[in-house]
């Protein structure tokens, strides 16, 4: 269903990621992308997980599918704040990662698979990915 191959390396995703995070290192965005994409890997599980491996660059991949997908999903900010107890920076900073990693994921992904994505995680994942977070009135 979702099957597609990575459009971009590993070098071009950093790039991207680099571009959109306004890093002014490669070593900054490969960084960054390494802990998000960890964090993600933590969180994704099923056919979007594997999916999403099979377009992000071998890198990439590996580092999403080396993780053991938690019982109790994180919701939005709960990503952010596990980011950045993990990395040791502000959740101001680890805000902005997740938005600059997840920007280039939701190019690579396409809208399909990122809908399938969302649908799986809990509230709070739409805004990191740049779409807006519908929810219906109580």
């Amino acid at each position: 269903m979702f099957q597609q191959s990575p459009v971009m390396t590993y070098e071009q995703m950093l790039e991207r990621i680099r571009y959109e995070g306004a890093y002014s290192t490669r070593e900054r965005a490969d960084h960054a992308a390494r802990a998000v994409l960890a964090g993600l890997g933590r969180q994704l599980t099923g056919q979007e997980r594997a999916a999403l491996a099979a377009r992000l660059p071998l890198e990439a991949a590996l580092v999403l599918t080396a993780q053991v997908p938690t019982a109790e999903p994180l919701t939005g900010w709960g990503f952010v704040k596990d980011l950045s107890a993990r990395s040791g920076t502000s959740p101001a900073v680890a805000r902005w990662d997740t938005g600059s990693v997840f920007s280039a994921l939701a190019t690579l992904a396409g809208p399909e698979l990122l809908t399938g994505i969302l649908a799986q995680l809990p509230a709070g994942y739409a805004l990191l990915f740049g779409r807006a977070e519908l929810v219906q009135a109580a």
